[in-house]
């Protein structure tokens, strides 16, 4: 893995790790589909808490891919697109170099039978 490689996968780490509980990904989706809500709105219907929605929201944050603002009393989170995109061009890379490999082994493959 190059040095440039390394780095874009630090870079992509947190973005996975916030994504990969349950809950979280789950926040994201309802922001995404919803806009900017407030932790009242993302709480109901739920049976998570308030606190354990700000907790999850706050990891979110630290990974970039949520934003909050203050509407008077009231803490807003919004969905941050930015960060998903340097994540689905990580996943692009990888895929693009799979499909790389298998057209080298295809090549390869395909150049033993003659």
């Amino acid at each position: 893995m190059s040095r440039s490689d390394s780095r874009r996968a630090a870079a992509a780490a947190p973005i996975f790790a916030a994504l990969g509980d349950e809950t979280r990904l789950a926040l994201v989706a309802r922001l995404g589909a919803g806009g900017p809500l407030s932790i009242a709105q993302l709480t109901e219907g739920s049976d998570v808490t308030r606190q354990a929605i700000t907790k999850h929201l706050n990891v979110l944050a630290d990974a970039g891919l949520v934003r909050d603002s203050w509407q008077g009393r009231e803490r807003i989170w919004e969905f941050d697109t930015h960060r998903l995109d340097d994540a689905r061009r990580y996943i692009d890379d990888i895929s693009e170099q799979w499909n790389r490999a298998l057209l080298r082994l295809k090549s390869f493959v395909e150049d033993d039978k003659h």
